[in-house]
Order: C-alpha cells, then sequence, then structure tokens
C-alpha cells in the first residue's frame, strides 16, 4: 500500500508513521507532506510514475490550502488517492464524507481506528479490481449480457425482462421487486441466486437489495428519524431509496470514491 501523510506538523507526521510502520513493517511506500503544495506536487509525480498513492492521510487545518480545499481539489484528478482525514477537530465530519472521504480519525490517532480505516481502503483497492476486470471483458460477452433476459410471470402474464435495463433488486416478502427506469415487477426468485450469477453485474448493498453500481447517485444519511445512524443511496433516473446496511457501507463508500 502506497500511503501518503500530509499533515503541517512534523510530530504529527512522525506519529503517524510510526503507526503505519508497526502495522504493515514493509509497505510500498510512505512519503510525508507538509501542506497542500506539497501533497499536490507527490500525488502528480507518483500518478506520472504509474505508482500513484492508494490513500492520503490528510489533515484539515493546514496553513494556506486546508486539508479540505485540497479534498475537493483532488475530486477532479483520476489518480487520485482515498482520502482519510485525520485531525483534531470533529465539526467536520459531515463536509469530510460530502468529498467523498473513506473515514475520519481524530487525533490522537488509535491504531485500531487506523486499522479499520486502511482497511476500507483496501475494500476500494479490491473494488477497482472488480471495476476494472468487468471493464475488460470480451466484447462478444458484453454483448450476450445485454441480450440475457429474466422471466417474469404475473398473474397469468409472462413477461421478459432484459437485465440490462434492471437497476435493483428488492426482496420483499416472498417476491423480488426487479425495478427498471420505467416499470416495476415482481419476480418469484432469489435474491442470493441472483448475486451468485451476476456478481460482476450488481453489488449488495443490504441484505435484501442489490443495484447496479452506475446507477449509484449519491449516498446520504438516511431520512428516517427513528435511524439517525441509518444511509440511504439515490439512484439515476428514478425516485426510489435503498437502504445501505453497516456492513456494506464501507465498499459503496469505495466505489463512489473511486469512481468520482
Amino acid at each position: 500500500m502506497r500511503i501518503l501523510i500530509v499533515d503541517d506538523e512534523a510530530l504529527a507526521r512522525s506519529r503517524m508513521r510510526r503507526l503505519l510502520i508497526e502495522r504493515c513493517p514493509a509497505p510500498s511506500a510512505i512519503l510525508e507532506a507538509a501542506n497542500a503544495a506539497e501533497a499536490l506536487r507527490a500525488i502528480d509525480s507518483a500518478a506520472s510514475m504509474g505508482a500513484p498513492f492508494d490513500v492520503a492521510l490528510l489533515d484539515i487545518h493546514m496553513p494556506g490550502q486546508s486539508g479540505m480545499e485540497l479534498a475537493q481539489v483532488l475530486q477532479s484528478w483520476p489518480h487520485a488517492p482515498a482520502i482519510v482525514f485525520v485531525t483534531a477537530h470533529t465539526e467536520h465530519a459531515l463536509s469530510a464524507f460530502e468529498v467523498s472521504a473513506i473515514d475520519y480519525l481524530t487525533k490522537p490517532v488509535r491504531r485500531e481506528r487506523l486499522d479499520a480505516a486502511l482497511r476500507k481502503v483496501e475494500l476500494l483497492a479490491q473494488a477497482r479490481s472488480v471495476k476494472i476486470a468487468k471493464n475488460i471483458k470480451d466484447s462478444s460477452e458484453s454483448a450476450a449480457d445485454a441480450d440475457e433476459t429474466l422471466l417474469i410471470t404475473n398473474r397469468g402474464n409472462t413477461e421478459r425482462v432484459r437485465l440490462a435495463e434492471v437497476v435493483y433488486f428488492k426482496s420483499e416478502f416472498k417476491y423480488v421487486t426487479v425495478r427498471t427506469s420505467a416499470h416495476e415487477y415482481l419476480w418469484s426468485g432469489s435474491l442470493n441466486e441472483l448475486e451468485e450469477r451476476y456478481a460482476d453485474r450488481y453489488l449488495r448493498v443490504h441484505r435484501n437489495a442489490l443495484v447496479v453500481p452506475d446507477a449509484i447517485r449519491s449516498l446520504e444519511k438516511a431520512s428516517d428519524p427513528d435511524d439517525v445512524d441509518g444511509w440511504q443511496l439515490r439512484l439515476f433516473g428514478i425516485e426510489d431509496v435503498l437502504r445501505v446496511s453497516r456492513r456494506q457501507l464501507p465498499l459503496v463508500r469505495a466505489l463512489l470514491a473511486r469512481s468520482r
């Protein structure tokens, strides 16, 4: 894992380096930057050499350009690292996730929290690998996938629904809701069967829902006042929202961060 520590305090950078070395004694690289300008140069240089950083551990309050402003700039960079904010202040947590940060750590950083943040980064890398594998499929296989259909029988009527048109599947009671951009169907099949057969096409976001990753428009806090820690997805083209389980939340964040 290639890691960039961005902090204007030398002691803070030194302590973070020690924590990282204790966690992974032989990382590919741990580099440091004392401000946003140094960080941008390091990130650009690493990408140009074909060895981009996997993660930037980014302080928010720095002289000149802040960490939050740096993260906003990096959102448009194709080879930007995942962002994990490391700060003594907690009031920026919500803003951090609005710029697709993977995690938000408060100083002094505990080893357990750092481990959890880096595991999320590793999930991001796995998600990226899945996306790359999907994109390099043979064109003939892609054409065959586009023609695949799901046979749905409802009240005596039978209809073929092209899988390429499906936005999400949601299990409800004894049926699965099959949602396209224009229609909604009830299917008597198994969500687990769909996930096993089309693992490269759909992402599990909840125990009861599979969604096309490219259909995800945004991740936001759930609107349910009784679930203050809940998250939900908004999708392109339809008003439906899908709940995201705590277990799948890091993977969803990873996908959104990498596709920004």
